[in-house]
């Protein structure tokens, strides 16, 4: 079954997103490190993406909604999104994820619209 990608507001996120269901998967490259990021992501960098959806799909195995984006969900966030939605297409296994998204204006519209953000250096990072 082919998943379709929908978008959400940072406002629908943030008022989401504590929800135990949901992740946020942050596919920034190197950037990630010195501008900070949504608190609690994933972060899979989108240069190795691909190689990485096993290993995302096991991070969010108990999650049914993953949230991509990247600096300004405009390439990269909607590029990966897509590709997990054809990997799960082509693998036909259950995984739970039922609704793949983009966040709208990505990173930089979330951290530009005073929303929190988090600069831990952890990795996963478990910022609230």
């Amino acid at each position: 079954m082919a998943r379709s990608i929908t978008y959400i507001t940072g406002s629908q996120l943030l008022s989401v997103k504590r929800r135990p269901n949901i992740a946020v998967v942050d596919v920034r490259d190197e950037e990630r490190n010195y501008d900070g990021h949504i608190a609690g992501s994933l972060h899979y960098a989108s240069d190795t993406f691909l190689d990485k959806i096993p290993s995302l799909i096991e991070a969010a195995k108990d999650k049914d909604t993953l949230v991509f984006h990247c600096a300004l969900s405009q390439v990269r966030g909607p590029k990966c999104a897509r590709r997990l939605a054809e990997y799960l297409a082509e693998v036909k296994e259950e995984t739970g994820i039922k609704n793949i998204m983009v966040l709208e204006r990505g990173y930089n519209g979330w951290e530009a619209s005073g929303r929190p953000v988090c600069r831990c250096t952890e990795t996963p990072c478990k910022g609230e």
